[in-house]
């Protein structure tokens, strides 16, 4: 589970990278923290008081100090020995996403027998588990995130582990725990779908301070294609 905007200056950064190597001045560089939020979600940003939200996109950045001391960022690779690493990545939540989500092929073969049982345990529909799985992973058993989330529900460890899921790269294990952790949220605002696919990607505690789906591109993104994604598994 990932939460998700880019803003303000990093959300220019990362638009500037699609035409080369970008080199922000020290002033603006200086001007971006490393947020560490409870969900163990890292955000990048230049705004004060950030709230927590989804990180999300493809991009990969390299933040680094160059020959004369100065913070710098790049799409490429630096020379330097040291450098840190800020990648945003969600299958399902980037705004600019090309995929055809309503042409986009379907998985309805795999792990039938682990979703209709988790399915079943926590009353959730089968489609809407196949929905989740399809927009987290895109069924990938073994994704892993940059901020940690792993496998076909993407768990956060901290969340695995409150779960009872001792190891969230075992399908069967991921399933549950995520099914689960979809119930809970499914149960805490009143069964509505689009608030609790919200909740799962940007947290309940952001859907509880926007009274609805949170104001970030990404997490609206991801609703509503978690949506489209749902009603055509319900047919299928």
């Amino acid at each position: 589970m990932r939460p998700g905007q880019t803003k303000a200056a990093l959300a220019l950064i990362l638009l500037a990278l699609a035409s080369g190597t970008l080199i922000a001045s020290s002033a603006q560089a200086d001007s971006i923290k490393r947020i560490v939020h409870p969900d163990g979600t890292v955000e990048f940003t230049n705004v004060k008081d950030a709230q927590p939200r989804a990180s999300s996109g493809n991009d990969t950045v390299y933040r680094y100090k160059d020959d004369h001391g100065v913070v710098a960022y790049s799409s490429i690779r630096p020379a330097a020995a040291d450098f840190d690493v800020i990648r945003f990545h969600c299958y399902a939540c980037d705004p600019d996403s090309h995929v055809d989500w309503h042409k986009t092929p379907l998985f309805t073969r795999p792990y039938r027998k682990e979703i209709k049982t988790a399915a079943r345990e926590f009353g959730v529909d089968t489609a809407l588990v196949r929905a989740v799985i399809h927009a987290e992973s895109a069924f990938n058993e073994k994704a892993l995130s940059p901020v940690g989330a792993q496998g076909l529900m993407q768990l956060m460890p901290g969340t695995a582990r409150e779960l009872g899921v001792e190891n969230a790269l075992v399908a069967g294990e991921n399933i549950r725990g995520g099914v689960n952790y979809l119930a809970k949220m499914l149960k805490q605002f009143d069964g509505d779908i689009r608030l609790a696919t919200a909740a799962y990607n940007a947290g309940p505690g952001a859907v509880a301070r926007y009274r609805g789906v949170p104001p970030y591109a990404e997490t609206k993104a991801y609703v509503r294609r978690v949506g489209i994604l749902h009603e055509r598994y319900a047919t299928n």
